[in-house]
């Protein structure tokens, strides 16, 4: 049996190292503030939670300025992005304050955040529903209120440490 203190200590790296091994979709997350700055950040804990009312979730950092965004806001854009667009999730992911600069976005009437169309196999917009803490992130929940497609693309796939393409050779 493991001492609790080496196991305390051991179970963080643990975690990091089997999450690693579950691959999922690569998202980036958008919305503006009040002044229509837009806000996004690189997402992959993203999860469908029901379908009446169809709704998802999105864990974000507590601290980050996206979250901070969203939540004045009232509403975000899921942005599902394509096998093609590494960069856009690289770029998202980094500090870089000049983000939507670099990719192409356009934000419409009822867009809940700036769309990444050429990035994105689809995007869901959606309206803050309850928030909950967890640790050093909150989870937000999405009522999703309008669903944008390119069914013509395939997912981009994060895990192991690296992007990859999702494989068509795969049945089903």
């Amino acid at each position: 049996m493991t001492e609790p203190s080496t196991r305390s200590a051991a179970l963080p790296d643990g975690f990091r190292a089997m999450m690693r091994g579950f691959p999922s979709g690569v998202a980036v997350v958008t919305t503006t503030d009040l002044a229509g700055h837009p806000w996004g950040m690189t997402c992959s804990s993203v999860c469908s939670v029901d379908l009446d009312p169809p709704t998802l979730l999105v864990c974000l950092r507590s601290t980050g300025p996206t979250l901070a965004a969203i939540l004045v806001r009232g509403g975000f854009a899921v942005n599902l992005l394509h096998e093609d667009a590494r960069p856009t999730a690289e770029v998202f992911a980094s500090g870089d304050p000049d983000r939507f600069d670099r990719v192409a976005w356009r934000l419409d009437q009822e867009a809940a955040g700036p769309h990444l169309e050429a990035d994105a196999h689809a995007v869901a917009d959606c309206r803050v529903g309850p928030t909950q803490v967890v640790g050093n992130h909150v989870v937000v929940f999405g009522e999703v209120l309008r669903i944008t497609r390119r069914p013509d693309r395939h997912p981009l796939l994060y895990g192991q440490g690296g992007y990859r393409r999702w494989s068509t050779d795969l049945p089903g």
